[in-house]
């Protein structure tokens, strides 16, 4: 690249950082911001690396789109709001100018649809794989963010959204899938690239869910950090699992199987549970969103976590993305 880090920080991302007068654009060593008097501050990181989160050819714009995404559906899963961000980029020393342009036109189109600003990080070469890591600070209500480990038995399961569309873009962007009409390859392309999270629904289910988790490692897995961390367990019928047309399309023609669809992850919705006497207060929450919120199943004494497709238990071979 022709511009040094410097350079490139002020020509491509301090201007992402100027509504927010505590980045003090992205010129000293840390940010001095302010955070709200009755609010508590929550805090998330994720690290995204090519080969493994990221195909190495995705366009620029869609990767700054993931890795805002992925980040703040960890906000959203907590009710959380989005304020500011931190990346840390180790981009390839062969990467040009024009990649960083695009890539920073994405974190800027992010931050005009879900909010929070950019307000610093750092940017370093490397002859490896490129790495992105954001850090996200988002703040709630005192009080009232929604843990992973208040789900009771009895609880109702819901979901957000449709399950499976991620995995199957992905395999669609490894080669597969050929036979699929382009209206469904563009769909399924831009939900495994362009994950949207569900901040508006995290917000609204404060005081209504118990428990709550973004679908990220997989359905399946998901719902066992869920379950594991509550003390509970769950059954959940796979055929109450929301469905996209496309994915429903190639299941129904064996080109994907439950198992795929619970376990492949990159889903990126809300996985959510609600005591019985708070499933009215849910109703007004469904009614306010085209987002569908779907009741897959039950908390359980038991802490085994089954699905089911009828009366049939399925036997699932791996529940999820696993690093190591």
């Amino acid at each position: 690249m022709s511009k040094g880090e410097f350079d490139l920080i002020e020509t491509y991302f301090a201007p992402l950082a100027a509504a927010e007068p505590g980045s003090l654009n992205l010129k000293d060593d840390a940010a001095v911001l302010r955070f709200g008097q009755g609010r508590e501050t929550v805090v998330t990181t994720d690290c995204l690396v090519s080969g493994v989160h990221f195909l190495p050819d995705d366009p620029p714009e869609t990767l700054a789109a993931k890795l805002i995404g992925v980040n703040f559906s960890d906000l959203a899963s907590m009710g959380a709001t989005p304020r500011f961000f931190t990346i840390a980029a180790a981009f390839p020393r062969t990467l040009d100018e024009e990649w960083v342009r695009r890539f920073a036109e994405g974190i800027k189109g992010s931050q005009a649809r879900f909010g929070g600003v950019l307000v610093g990080g750092d940017t370093v070469s490397t002859d490896g794989a490129m790495t992105l890591t954001l850090t996200a600070f988002g703040e709630v209500p005192e009080g009232t963010a929604i843990k992973r480990s208040g789900a009771k038995p009895g609880d109702a399961l819901f979901v957000t959204g449709v399950i499976g569309d991620a995995y199957a873009g992905l395999r669609l962007l490894q080669g597969g899938y050929d036979h699929l009409p382009a209206s469904d390859k563009d769909y399924l392309t831009e939900r495994y690239r362009k994950p949207s999270p569900q901040l508006e629904i995290g917000d609204m289910v404060r005081g209504i869910a118990s428990a709550m988790i973004d679908v990220s490692d997989g359905l399946a897995a998901d719902l066992g950090h869920l379950c594991e961390a509550s003390g509970v367990g769950g059954v959940v019928d796979s055929k109450a699992v929301p469905l996209s047309s496309a994915v429903a399309k190639l299941l129904a023609e064996h080109h994907l199987t439950y198992e795929e669809i619970l376990t492949g992850g990159d889903d990126y919705e809300l996985l959510f549970s609600v005591p019985a006497n708070k499933i009215n207060d849910l109703e007004a929450v469904r009614l306010s969103f085209e987002t569908p919120i779907s009741r897959i199943g039950t908390a359980k004494e038991s802490r085994e976590v089954i699905f089911k497709d009828g009366n049939i238990r399925l036997d699932l071979d791996k529940t999820g993305y696993q690093h190591f």
